[in-house]
């Protein structure tokens, strides 16, 4: 019988986390949400504060009753769903499912799934957030009564099939706005001159911009309006009578969070969170491998056969390294390379593992004419993550900087 039972949100995260913790620890998924709200009927109570009416989600009776049998079987349960608001209310609903002590039952997060990580949370468990859960509620409640009040209106006014939602509604409201506007524009003609200025004593050149007469702007609305101002300005001398100076500091952005790493994904790249996060896998394929004992290559081999079996082309100039006095030091450690190979891993050892990965299988890239950045030659987006990683006595640890 195991003490500890922790429950996850998938089988592959399962899978992972049991290499990491004792054999007195089952770790199972839940297989995201396991109670929602009726299909057949609105479910939410309007008459009553808007009590919502969850029932268990059809198709998951045989996985509930194996969770509560592995719950009472457990000295202590761990709630470790993703640390986002749908994962606190998964989090509070198998609470509810499992009906066992609330002293039994606890909430643990972590945003990387490597052995410190978890091992971390396991040691710093919590309450489940209730906001955070009233959150989810209210975003689930308000979605059903958008959907199931409005859609049937827009079928019956407008066209079958049609459906209102909190956010798309809403959303298509702002574009026909927007584009109601457009439509509505009427272009106004403008002008703007510039001029090309050199300092007398410098000689240095630098651009200019007419702004108005007597410190008071002036709108240049034709081309005979241009004309006349040339007219009035040719041959003239110019004096700066007022120079601002100021400092503008501009700090680096955060290391990404699995949860910030997705959005950009998406705004930037247009992934889904599954393209996603089976690129930043490849990292985590080469953290795995690091243990006293082991080699470079074990770790470059690992990269490569899971770059390898998801279609990701590996940029093979640049690569991970050693870092300690300096920022790069040896070892190199590429992407790819064959098992049991390379200098062996000792404790105390700090390396970056470093995958660099290009979606759509090619591996070819160019160096752009800053001599720094690097682009993809078939254009397809590509990906560079990077862990600091300590080898100790019984594995690793993750030293780079965390935002929970």
């Amino acid at each position: 019988m195991a003490d500890k039972l922790i429950i996850v949100e998938s089988p592959a995260k399962a899978n992972t986390i049991k290499k990491f913790l004792g054999g007195n620890t089952k770790v199972v998924a839940s297989m995201g949400h396991i109670r929602d709200l009726p299909k057949s009927k609105l479910g939410v109570d309007i008459e009553h504060d808007f009590e919502p009416e969850y029932i268990n989600i059809r198709g998951k009776g045989d996985l509930i009753k194996s969770l509560k049998t592995d719950a009472k079987k457990a000295k202590k349960v761990y709630l470790a769903t993703d640390p986002d608001r749908e994962g606190e209310a998964i989090a509070w609903h198998l609470a509810k499912i499992l009906e066992e002590d609330k002293d039994k039952i606890t909430r643990v997060t972590f945003n990387e799934i490597t052995k410190s990580a978890v091992q971390k949370a396991i040691k710093e468990p919590r309450d489940i957030d209730l906001n955070t859960v009233d959150a989810q509620q209210a975003r689930r409640v308000l979605d059903r009564i958008v959907g199931y009040k409005i859609s049937p209106l827009l079928w019956k006014k407008v066209k079958r099939g049609l459906s209102a939602g909190r956010v798309q509604s809403v959303a298509v409201k702002l574009i026909v706005d927007r584009e109601t506007e457009i439509e509505n524009f009427i272009p106004q003609e403008y002008w703007n001159i510039y001029a090309n200025l050199k300092d007398e004593k410098s000689k240095k050149e630098f651009e200019a911009r007419f702004y108005g007469k007597n410190g008071k702007k002036q709108e240049i609305n034709s081309k005979e309006q241009v004309d006349q101002i040339l007219k009035d300005i040719e041959k003239a001398k110019y004096i700066v009578s007022e120079i601002k100076k100021g400092e503008k500091k501009r700090n680096p952005a955060p290391p990404f969070t699995t949860s910030t790493m997705q959005q950009e994904a998406s705004r930037k790249l247009g992934f889904t969170l599954k393209k996603t996060m089976s690129v930043a896998q490849g990292l985590y394929e080469g953290v795995k491998m690091v243990k006293p004992g082991n080699r470079i290559g074990d770790i470059s081999h690992a990269v490569e056969v899971y770059a390898r079996n998801h279609n990701l082309g590996i940029v093979k100039e640049l690569c991970g390294h050693g870092i300690g006095t300096d920022m790069h030091e040896a070892p190199d450690i590429p992407n790819y390379g064959t098992k049991g190979t390379g200098p062996r891993l000792k404790e105390g050892m700090v390396i970056c593992i470093e995958p660099m990965l290009n979606y759509g299988g090619k591996d070819d890239i160019y160096l752009l004419d800053d001599d720094w950045g690097v682009k993809t030659l078939d254009g397809n987006p590509a990906a560079h993550f990077e862990h600091t990683i300590l080898v100790t006595k019984d594995g690793y640890e993750v030293l780079t900087p965390r935002l929970d």
